[in-house]
């Protein structure tokens, strides 16, 4: 849904905080912007934010770190050709803002300046997927301090095993607030939190770790004893799994993905190289694909931002245009690309609302927001129940990939060994290695049970994190290579 009212709300908000105080308001961020635009550049932007943060953490049975930050400024930005004027500050003064201007419209390359006509004034549109409020203070300390300690209590609790819990919590309050050259101004207040769960289970000497946790854009009663209790039994289920783990076997073979957070790899393998800024250069393993066919039939792949309250979803993007629900692959096919402001420019083709920035300090880029892949007709039953002899992967560690060939290496944290469509044993070591422009043609069973992650994914790019969301049903695929320890 686009509404106006809290459209102009978050935009009121975001006034108030940081441009009323500082002696700015929207015409002079225009009058900087004409001071850039003076200069022949193709485009400008200033990007201004605060963002308030809280992270508590919860071990050996105590809280051993609170901390508390707010960090605030403006981004500046010039475009010309495929060049970036970038400059920032954490001083919201208008000396500073314009200083900042005139250092960047030198990209240009055009000593004189000219005269621009000021565009008019105009609010972008934006989505209502989240309520704008400030999550740090929908719980007290005392409380936030409680929620830890029930972690602890109901983990130790679940199994005499449990040796160790550590569970953190964090929250964090964003307000950026958007200007661009073409007159557009946009805002958005972005709530956000995440409760995490670790585990480390003993049992004859042996050691074995479970973690769990989840989040999204509200407020913190949303982790109510049931979301706790089912995170405490993610985490304990998955460490005592782990402590009867055989070594894995290595070789060529049938690997079943569990649905969610396995999403993952979806997101590594294929959603990187579906970026603008890597197909544009050519550098992308789908460059030039369009139209092509480039998975296997059934496999749908989208980036959307516009799920309610998910951790990956915007308002409005990070160069102010409304958050999409994009169809990069259907049924097969290569159907688009992921795009920011510049390279949708430099692409003739118009941005799909994924301008996307770590903070003020960083320029944007094409990023993903919630990726994932829609679910078939396969039961998760009858897809493991089709392996002769192979991997059933439910988690993954860390993972990444080279976009130019398209090569990943994953590790899974939770996986069974499956023969005659029976799981034997869990084991653990395996790394799943291939390309993911291959392994999408080699996916031969979709299940019905598509599902999101439980809201705990960051992305890192060329040194920028980013909030991300995933997700992927059970699935099948054929003749992919496991790194085993067996």
């Amino acid at each position: 849904m686009i509404a106006r009212e809290p459209t102009l709300a978050r935009l009121a908000t975001a006034e108030n905080l940081l441009l009323t105080p500082y002696g700015l308001n929207t015409s002079l961020l225009h009058k900087a912007l004409g001071e850039i635009m003076s200069h022949g550049v193709d485009d400008a932007d200033l990007y201004f934010q605060t963002t308030r943060s809280e992270g508590w953490s919860l071990e050996e049975g105590i809280v051993k770190t609170g901390s508390f930050s707010i960090d605030q400024g403006v981004g500046v930005r010039a475009v010309s050709g495929e060049k970036t004027a970038f400059a920032y500050s954490d001083d919201l003064s208008w000396d500073s803002l314009i200083d900042a201007a005139r250092t960047v419209r030198s990209i240009s390359g055009q000593g004189q300046s000219r005269k621009v006509r000021s565009p008019a004034a105009k609010v972008s549109k934006s989505r209502s997927l989240y309520p704008g409020l400030d999550p740090i203070a929908t719980l007290d300390s005392t409380a936030k301090v409680a929620l830890l300690e029930t972690v602890e209590k109901l983990a130790k609790a679940k199994d005499p095993r449990v040796v160790q819990v550590m569970a953190g919590l964090a929250a964090e309050h964003d307000v950026v607030l958007i200007a661009r050259a073409d007159g557009t101004l946009a805002a958005d207040v972005r709530p956000l939190i995440r409760l995490s769960v670790t585990v480390i289970a003993e049992q004859n000497g042996r050691r074995e770790v479970g973690s769990s946790g989840g989040g999204g854009r509200f407020g913190l009663a949303y982790f109510d004893e049931a979301m706790v209790q089912s995170y405490v039994d993610e985490a304990v289920s998955s460490a005592l799994t782990n402590l009867d783990a055989r070594p894995a076997p290595a070789g060529e073979m049938t690997v079943v993905l569990g649905p969610g957070w396995p999403g993952i790899l979806l997101h590594e393998a294929v959603g990187h190289g579906l970026e603008g800024d890597f197909n544009r250069k050519g550098s992308s393993a789908f460059a030039g694909r369009i139209g092509q066919r480039v998975a296997a039939k059934g496999v749908t792949v989208l980036d959307d931002g516009t799920i309610a309250d998910r951790r990956g979803s915007l308002n409005v993007d990070d160069e102010g245009h409304t958050s999409q629900k994009n169809v990069l692959i259907e049924d097969g096919i290569l159907r688009g690309y992921i795009q920011d402001a510049m390279n949708a420019r430099l692409m003739g083709v118009k941005p799909t609302g994924n301008g996307r920035r770590e903070s003020y300090a960083h320029v944007p880029m094409p990023r993903m927001t919630n990726t994932y892949m829609l679910g078939g007709d396969k039961s998760a039953e009858e897809i493991v129940a089709s392996m002769k002899k192979g991997l059933y992967a439910t988690n993954f560690g860390g993972g990444q990939v080279d976009i130019t060939s398209g090569k990943f290496v994953f590790s899974a944290s939770q996986a069974y060994w499956v023969e005659n469509g029976q799981i034997q044993y869990p084991v653990k070591g395996a790394t799943l290695v291939g390309s993911g422009p291959e392994s999408l043609k080699k996916i031969s069973m979709i299940g019905n049970d598509m599902r999101l992650d439980s809201g705990v994914g960051t992305c890192g790019k060329e040194g920028q994190s980013v909030p991300v969301g995933v997700g992927q049903p059970t699935l099948r695929i054929d003749g992919l290579t496991v790194g085993g320890t067996a």
